[in-house]
């Protein structure tokens, strides 16, 4: 089971169990490297699309379309993630933005649900 989670929500008991995965490309301010299982800054939006976007909801869907354009680009590298997430029963895909739910994050889930990952 995949489910996407706000990084600074993982003192919340239902996240415990989960193989956490930190999908940002910057690290989040105050957040310990212990919390995190795994950083997979490989997986983020580039820097330019992230600065372009900077978090405005009118351009959501040309983030998202842009977005998937980068990760199609990138198999090898959503490969791998997948890989990550079949390891393990239960994957919580993190972000750091208060953006909910206009965020990387989502747009990755929806990605790799179409790719077969449940």
């Amino acid at each position: 089971m995949i489910e996407v989670a706000r990084v600074y929500e993982l003192d919340r008991e239902e996240h415990n169990q989960a193989f956490k995965i930190l999908i940002d490309g910057l690290w989040p301010r105050g957040v310990k490297k212990e919390a995190i299982d795994l950083w997979f800054k490989s997986i983020a939006p580039s820097a330019e699309l992230r600065k372009w976007y900077d978090h405005d909801i009118d351009k959501w869907q040309q983030f998202r379309n842009k977005y998937r354009a980068e990760l199609d680009l990138n198999s090898e590298v959503v490969i791998d993630l997948m890989q990550h997430i079949r390891d393990h029963e239960r994957v919580l895909l993190l972000y750091s933005t208060k953006a909910q739910p206009h965020n990387n994050a989502t747009v990755l889930l929806e990605y790799l649900k179409e790719k077969g990952i449940k």
